[in-house]
């Protein structure tokens, strides 16, 4: 000990830094300080779906809040109950006030959620969009299920598959005003006249997302086109509304019934025939990747064509918009082994 002071002594006299001989002892058993630990920042990630308390969006928030808890991050999740882009823009005035660090949107009107999404991003909270999109002056990028055209020209062929590609059918959609819907509606237009000149569009029928009126929308369109041969539902609750609607008319099989919904809504109406396939996406698994290119963007980082993201897999980027990955297909034959 005395050779180990001595020998500490002569080397500060030596002219070096002091700085370079701070610490002469380490009690392994010791722990730094709390100033002296590198302090994890939390943001407050805020998720607002179209609208709550419906399944596809109930997944999606299961899947935010899976994100947040992996993350360490805060999420607010907090949509209308009905569809309705008024009570969006209530809800992210609110969220302004209460200085969330990002704010991701599914929207129910791509321009009417400019000014509030302006406001937002004047106050410097990140903005971006998930499932429906805004104008692209509204955010930073749009973190999108699918290629829109892929699935508009899907659907429809998924359709014309089941009915010998004849005969006249409808379209149920959600919100007119819903971008993504309208995209999807716009390409499976397309894909009929350009390959099915035997089948005839004869409405489009907006429910706003609300399985009643859904419903009563679907029974509408089965007394007013009693030669009607089939549906394709655009939002989550339009094909479980329409099976129903064709198995109480005891028309299944008669009236084909396509579209985007969960398995778990279209599970009995796929094995009795009421439903021939349901197509969709993980809403989980985009709930989880919202929440994770939120926290992204919000330390800088921004999405990358190819980049792995845990629990989703691969993502593609095309400009300003995420792409999550190709929708799937549910039938008889294998709903059974999806649950959500």
């Amino acid at each position: 000990m005395a050779l180990l002071l001595l020998a500490a002594a002569m080397t500060a006299c030596s002219g070096s830094s002091h700085d370079e001989y701070r610490v002469i002892f380490s009690d392994p058993n010791s722990s730094p300080s709390e100033e002296d630990q590198p302090q994890m920042k939390e943001y407050t990630i805020a998720v607002v779906p179209k609208v709550i308390e419906i399944s596809y969006f109930n997944v999606a928030e299961d899947g935010a809040m899976e994100a947040a808890e992996d993350l360490g991050v805060e999420v607010i999740y907090e949509g209308p109950l009905i569809a309705d882009v008024n009570k969006q823009i209530e809800i992210i005035g609110q969220l302004i006030k209460q200085n969330v660090d990002a704010i991701a949107v599914s929207a129910n009107d791509p321009e009417k959620l400019l000014p509030i999404l302006k406001e937002a991003r004047a106050q410097g909270i990140k903005v971006i969009t998930w499932d429906a999109d805004t104008v692209p002056e509204a955010r930073e990028f749009f973190v999108n299920m699918v290629d829109p055209e892929t699935l508009g020209r899907h659907l429809m062929d998924t359709l014309a598959s089941h009915t010998d590609e004849r005969g006249e059918f409808a379209i149920m959609t959600g919100a007119l005003s819903a971008s993504n819907l309208n995209e999807w509606s716009k390409w499976i237009q397309i894909q009929q006249s350009e390959f099915y000149p035997k089948m005839r569009l004869v409405e489009i029928a907006a429910n706003d997302d609300d399985p009643r009126k859904a419903y009563a929308l679907a029974q509408k369109l089965l007394n007013d086109h009693p030669d009607l041969a089939g549906i394709i539902g655009i939002s989550s609750v339009g094909p479980p509304a329409a099976a129903q609607a064709v198995r109480e008319a005891d028309r299944a099989g008669a009236v084909k019934v396509v579209g985007l919904s969960t398995p778990d809504l279209m599970r009995d109406y796929l094995n009795d025939g009421s439903a021939q396939m349901a197509t969709l996406w993980s809403p989980k698994k985009l709930g989880y990747l919202t929440v994770v290119l939120a926290k992204n963007l919000l330390e800088g980082k921004r999405p990358e064509d190819g980049q792995n993201i845990d629990s989703v897999g691969n993502i593609r980027v095309y400009g300003d918009s995420v792409i999550m990955g190709e929708p799937l297909n549910f039938t008889a034959e294998n709903v059974d082994q999806y649950d959500f």
